[in-house]
């Protein structure tokens, strides 16, 4: 079944506070890739969060990113001891969160594995954003995701959903749409598999999405996807159909629209400097024009 075209994110209204504009959590980063976790918070507040916290389970995060994104909120996470036996760190439990954003930069160990298990088991129904290295560590395992109790957006390129359903992801658009879907469906999650003509479906409907260009072949263009997800994906919460707000704001709508926008910023930036100058910083600089841009279409 095709799905909807995409829509732009609704506006805040005129009496909106930062808590109505949603709060993300990100969990990404580490020593050697703070530029995931800065281009992922940079990303989310662009796209409208109200307020981004990044929890830092390495410390050294807490000595480079506040530099570059001073407004937001930084968790210390770096002597926690609650990951094993799928026991969240203290510090997550309670959080009022509107959305939480995994993965990105975060390292594919023991303790992403471990950060991931006990997530789907013991966080509450927010949605959630598992991306890069929160999906490396799942390997062949997909359907351990399909407990989570609430909205759950999946991000993987080509070779991170080859790991996750065991075998070769084709290139043509036909053998990527059936791919995307088993994902999702095993999953029981939307599945973003990214690439020309990123293919979003939740297992029934599918959407392939028509903006982007090659200069987005770039490292840390997934992270700003990440971070614009989660910002969508919070105001699903706030303004959208998980509250009493606009019905047709889903998770799925939200998903699809983050991965047009994201590509739209990715051709503003190819216009402007050429497809091979093209960096993921750029993506988060063209990201206010794109979204004028759509909310004209």
């Amino acid at each position: 079944m095709n799905a909807p075209r995409p829509r732009p994110a609704p506006e805040l209204s005129a009496d909106g506070h930062k808590g109505d504009a949603g709060r993300v959590l990100f969990l990404c980063g580490q020593r050697t890739m703070p530029g995931a976790a800065i281009l992922s918070l940079r990303a989310a507040q662009r796209a409208g969060a109200g307020l981004v916290t990044l929890g830092c389970f390495d410390g050294s995060l807490l000595d480079v990113v506040p530099g570059a994104v001073p407004e937001a909120v930084y968790l210390d996470l770096s002597k926690s001891r609650d990951l094993e036996e799928e026991r969240l760190p203290e510090e997550l439990l309670g959080r009022d969160d509107h959305a939480w954003v995994i993965g990105p930069g975060l390292g594919a160990g023991a303790r992403t594995l471990e950060l991931v298990r006990s997530v789907v088991v013991h966080a509450s129904n927010r949605p959630l954003v598992l991306d890069a290295d929160a999906l490396n560590v799942l390997r062949d395992e997909p359907h351990a995701l399909a407990s989570y109790r609430g909205p759950l957006v999946l991000t993987p390129h080509p070779g991170e959903a080859a790991r996750l359903l065991g075998r070769a992801i084709p290139r043509d658009n036909e053998g990527r749409i059936e791919a995307a879907r088993e994902l999702a469906r095993v999953a029981r999650a939307i599945c973003c598999l990214k690439g020309a003509g990123t293919v979003v479906t939740d297992g029934e409907r599918v959407h392939v999405n028509e903006t982007g260009n090659p200069g987005m072949a770039t490292a840390g263009a997934g992270d700003v996807l990440a971070g614009i997800l989660g910002a969508y994906l919070a105001s699903c919460v706030t303004q959208g159909s998980l509250s009493e707000g606009n019905s047709d704001w889903t998770p799925f709508a939200a998903t699809m629209a983050a991965v047009h926008v994201h590509g739209l910023a990715g051709d503003l930036a190819a216009e402007e400097l050429g497809c091979r100058a093209v960096i993921a910083s750029d993506l988060v600089d063209h990201l206010p024009a794109a979204q004028l841009r759509f909310a004209a279409e």
